[in-house]
């Protein structure tokens, strides 16, 4: 395989190419393994300071009903970007939507509440509450893998 790296000045963005003769199953899993790769760090606001911040520092980006938010251990931040473009940017293997108006970062879930009937309850840093609404419950329990255990 061949590899060639251009670089852009001003380039805000990476843009991967991949030139093939023909389909295969190898270029799908490259594509895809791609796709996964975490991207970059997301920018956020707070008042008039603006910042980059890496995604493993956030809890959870959610609506607030002013667009959107994004939460760290220390502080909320406002985020430029709608939910779906984040969860386009934010690394798939960290990062899982569990509402319409919520996506949480999985390495920073310290307990899983089953008991409410019919609800998840996510605990965050051991502080933050989040609730999987009933849309996302099958799509969350196969990622954390919460299904029935058979003996």
């Amino acid at each position: 395989m061949e590899v060639e790296i251009k670089i852009e000045p001003g380039r805000q963005e990476l843009k991967v190419v991949i030139l093939a003769g023909e389909d295969s199953a190898e270029l799908c899993r490259l594509a895809e393994n791609l796709r996964g790769l975490a991207l970059g760090p997301v920018p956020v606001s707070c008042g008039e300071k603006k910042l980059f911040l890496h995604q493993g520092e956030f809890l959870r980006f959610y609506t607030d009903g002013k667009g959107v938010a994004a939460q760290t251990a220390e502080e909320c931040f406002s985020v430029p970007l709608r939910l779906y473009e984040l969860e386009e940017r934010l690394d798939t293997t960290r990062f899982v939507r569990i509402s319409n108006g919520e996506i949480v970062n999985l390495e920073r879930v310290t307990a899983v509440d089953l008991s409410l009937s019919g609800t998840i309850r996510m605990t965050l840093d051991g502080t933050v509450h989040a609730y999987v609404s009933r849309r996302y419950m099958k799509k969350i329990k196969e990622t954390l893998n919460l299904g029935r255990r058979h003996s």
